[in-house]
């Protein structure tokens, strides 16, 4: 495990559009499908990540709840799985499952995608308004794997309750912590 720290993509960065294999359901899926009306998250996650496993219960009560609010996710892993085979898209289709993930779960064989969010650890968080105008990156909350701090999702839910409310941006944004994203060789 590397603890890496989220690159803090700047504010007012158009969403990259992507287009990339849904695990969940088989079907490709584009920015403009996983668009919520209101906003959306856009997280990158792996399986075997303690970051994300620490943080995956709250972060499914989180996205149930605001989806209700308009508020559209997906998650995408984009992990060299030749190298991190918990990662392939089978596991990740077995986790959702499992987990009962309420949004999808895509894949990232190129790793353009990451490459284009300026992604660096799992769990990583962005938040678009509706419009896809970057509103918060960062952090879930102060949780992480041995520090004792409980997972709320604070630092997210205030990022989109600011944004339900049309106020402005979170002026202190924190990067994530997590995994590194395991990037292909060569």
């Amino acid at each position: 495990m590397s603890e890496t720290l989220s690159t803090m993509l700047p504010l007012g960065t158009i969403a990259p559009n992507f287009d990339l294999p849904d695990t969940i359901s088989s079907k490709n899926l584009s920015l403009s499908d996983a668009t919520g009306k209101n906003g959306t998250v856009i997280m990158f996650v792996c399986n075997h990540c303690p970051y994300v496993i620490l943080v995956l219960p709250e972060l499914l009560k989180l996205a149930k709840e605001y989806q209700e609010k308009g508020i559209g996710f997906v998650a995408i892993s984009a992990n060299d799985v030749e190298n991190y085979p918990q990662d392939s898209p089978a596991l990740m289709k077995k986790l959702a499952q499992k987990e009962g993930f309420t949004f999808p779960y895509l894949y990232d064989e190129t790793q353009d995608v990451a490459k284009a969010y300026d992604a660096a650890c799992t769990p990583d968080f962005y938040v678009f308004d509706n419009q896809n105008t970057l509103f918060y990156r960062g952090r879930m909350d102060a949780a992480t794997p041995g520090n004792g701090q409980p997972v709320t999702g604070s630092d997210l839910r205030n990022a989109l309750d600011l944004l339900l409310m049309q106020k402005n941006a979170p002026s202190d944004q924190r990067p994530s912590m997590g995994c590194n994203i395991k990037w292909k060789k060569g």
